[in-house]
C-alpha cells in the first residue's frame, strides 16, 4: 500500500472516530397571530408536563430518558422563563407550558447517478449498477415546547439537533439547555 495513501487513510480514520457531532440547534417557532403576548405575566407546568417519544431501535426506553432529562430540561426552562418576563405561578397561570421530546433515526443516502437526467445518452451507462455512494444515519432529536392559553396552544417552539449517541451525558445536557435557549429568546413574538 502506498504510505501516503495510508496516513490519509490513518488520518481520516481518527478524524471520524473522534469526531464528536452536535450540530447546531435549528430553531422554529410559530404563534397565534391573533393573540395579544403582552399582558401574559405567568406560567406554569401542564400537570402532566410533557412526554419522551423514540423511534430508533426495539430497545428505546423512553420512561428512562424523561426521567434523565425532565429535571435537566425543567430547570432550563425555570432560569430562562424570568428573563422573558414569565414569572412561575403556583395557581391560575397566564399560559400553561407543555414539552414533547422526539428521538429518531434520520438516515439520507445517494447513489452514483441519482441527480442526472433520465435519459440513456446522459448520465451512467446501463451496466453499471446502482450504489450507495454517501450514506448517512444520525440521531435527530426535536424539543417541542408549547404555552397554552384556555386549552389552545398561542406559541410552540421546536429545536431540532442531531447528535451523536458517544456523546457523554454532560454534552447532552448542554445541547438540551442551549436549545432551551434559543427556544426561549424567540418568546414573546414580535407583534
Amino acid at each position: 500500500m502506498n504510505p501516503r495513501i495510508a496516513v490519509v487513510a490513518v488520518t481520516l480514520a481518527m478524524a471520524l472516530a473522534l469526531h464528536v457531532t452536535v450540530e447546531g440547534v435549528d430553531v422554529r417557532v410559530e404563534h397565534d397571530k391573533a393573540f395579544d403576548f403582552r399582558p401574559m405575566k405567568t406560567w406554569a407546568w401542564n400537570p402532566k408536563p410533557g412526554d419522551v417519544m423514540m423511534a430508533r431501535s426495539q430497545d428505546d426506553d423512553p420512561a428512562a430518558m424523561k426521567q434523565r432529562f425532565e429535571p435537566v430540561l425543567m430547570d432550563a426552562v425555570a432560569t430562562e422563563l424570568p428573563r422573558r418576563g414569565l414569572q412561575q405561578a403556583a395557581s391560575e397561570p397566564d399560559l400553561m407550558l407543555t414539552y414533547y421530546v422526539l428521538l429518531a433515526t434520520n438516515v439520507s443516502a445517494q447513489t452514483m447517478g441519482q441527480f442526472l437526467p433520465a435519459t440513456v445518452g446522459w448520465g451512467v451507462p446501463l451496466f453499471f449498477a446502482p450504489t450507495t455512494q454517501s450514506l448517512k444515519v444520525m440521531n435527530q432529536g426535536s424539543l417541542v415546547l408549547d404555552f397554552a392559553t384556555k386549552g389552545a396552544v398561542v406559541w410552540r417552539g421546536v429545536a431540532d439537533a442531531k447528535i451523536d449517541i458517544g456523546v457523554d451525558i454532560k454534552k447532552r445536557e448542554a445541547v438540551l439547555r442551549e436549545g432551551v435557549r434559543d427556544l426561549l429568546r424567540r418568546y414573546p413574538p414580535k407583534q
